[in-house]
């Protein structure tokens, strides 16, 4: 496995960007989940490299606490990708990203980032700066296809928007969520959870699985806030939209549908979605 810490190593590893690689963009404090992505990745390579990068990215902050405090666990996050399946791993600076004074092209927000009133509306200019990074190191990796993970639906969906509007050669791959025994949605914010807040955490992904009981999407909402609350948590929403616009849906539509929950758990903020169709009771 080859590391690459600036954008000329980057060009010296990919030989061959012509032809595209498999890729794998992470803010690092790796876990299982990317993991799965890596090995996906890889298992769908057909001998191409598999491209990993790990660049905590300033822009989709608009906390600079939650910046600073972002888990930093560089050989570790070297030693999984190694072991799942990684031949390159890219780690820039923010000069290697953001060149000062190199005028980048702007990049277009899909509305999936500025309609929904849900991550969008919770953490301005997150999404922009996700679009912003993402465009960005596919200039630089050239992959052929992007992994993502389901556990961040609304920011696939974005990613998934982007690219589409800017016509980019990079098929974008989702892959489902990977969770913990219990089912708590794997996240690099877990491991700054308590004992007893993580038993709080449960609950977003109890609530999901009990709105699947639910008739219509205001039921399944309804049930999930109360799911969320009773054990302790914060919601900060719980909805059932339009898996792929994020908006609410107009009765009568038939596409697929999405559960979606945010929740504040001690000092943690999670999040967690599920596939919803009307269930058999109400």
């Amino acid at each position: 496995m080859k590391v690459a810490s600036s954008n000329a190593e980057l060009v010296a590893s990919l030989p061959q960007q012509g032809a595209g690689c498999h890729f794998v963009p992470t803010m690092g404090a790796l876990h299982e989940g990317h993991a799965t992505l890596i090995r996906v990745a890889a298992a769908a390579c057909e001998g191409a490299d598999v491209a990993v990068s790990i660049f905590v990215n300033p822009t989709q902050f608009d906390d600079p606490s939650d910046l600073s405090r972002y888990p930093r666990t560089l050989e570790q996050d070297l030693d999984l990708c190694r072991a799942a399946g990684a031949t390159i791993v890219y780690v820039p600076s923010v000069t290697d990203v953001y060149p000062p004074g190199d005028g980048l092209p702007s990049t277009p927000i899909p509305d999936q980032a500025t309609k929904p009133a849900l991550e969008d509306a919770l953490r301005p200019g997150h999404f922009a700066g996700v679009c912003q990074v993402v465009r960005r190191l596919f200039d630089l990796v050239r992959p052929r296809a992007a992994y993502f993970g389901e556990k961040d639906w609304q920011q696939l969906q974005v990613i998934a928007a982007m690219t589409s509007m800017l016509s980019l050669p990079v098929r974008v791959v989702p892959v489902p969520t990977v969770r913990e025994a219990d089912g708590l949605a794997m996240s690099s914010r877990n491991r700054f959870l308590s004992p007893d807040d993580r038993r709080r955490g449960l609950s977003l992904s109890l609530a999901l699985c009990e709105a699947r009981r639910a008739a219509t999407p205001a039921r399944a909402e309804e049930i999930m806030r109360d799911v969320m609350r009773r054990a302790g948590a914060e919601p900060d929403y719980a909805v059932v939209r339009d898996a792929a616009t994020l908006l609410p849906r107009s009765s009568g539509e038939a596409a697929p549908m999405r559960a979606l929950v945010a929740a504040r758990v001690g000092a943690v903020r999670l999040i967690d979605n599920a596939a919803w169709m009307p269930g058999a009771q109400a």
